[in-house]
């Protein structure tokens, strides 16, 4: 069953992950939506992650989970871009990669089946 992710960018500017190579990258509602949903529908930012830990083979599989259906839209809304994400992938996994891409600079508003 998929779900709907209500998140908010308070500051765009300011929502950037601690690693450069994980972080999000984009200026506009479109980019952050397009690199939101890259995330999620494939492996890649997951393996960048992993292939820097530690032991990568350690890693449990389990959080690479990916979604191909899954949709992002992005809007501005005043200062703060608005981002809606409907996926199949629990909030953990959402929310890991939310981090890796922008930190803490990020607001789940809102959460309702899709």
């Amino acid at each position: 069953m998929a779900t709907r992710y209500y998140i908010r960018l308070p500051d765009a500017q300011r929502a950037r992950g601690g690693d450069p190579s994980l972080s999000f990258t984009a200026v506009s509602p479109e980019g952050f939506a397009e690199q939101l949903q890259s995330a999620l529908r494939e492996p890649s930012l997951f393996e960048r992650w992993k292939s820097k830990q530690d032991d990568p083979d350690a890693i449990d599989p389990a959080l690479g989970e990916t979604d191909p259906g899954a949709v992002v839209q992005g809007a501005q809304d005043d200062l703060h871009v608005d981002l809606v994400a409907t996926t199949r992938i629990g909030g953990e996994i959402l929310r890991q990669r939310l981090r890796w891409l922008a930190g803490s600079a990020w607001e789940l508003r809102d959460v309702t089946a899709a």
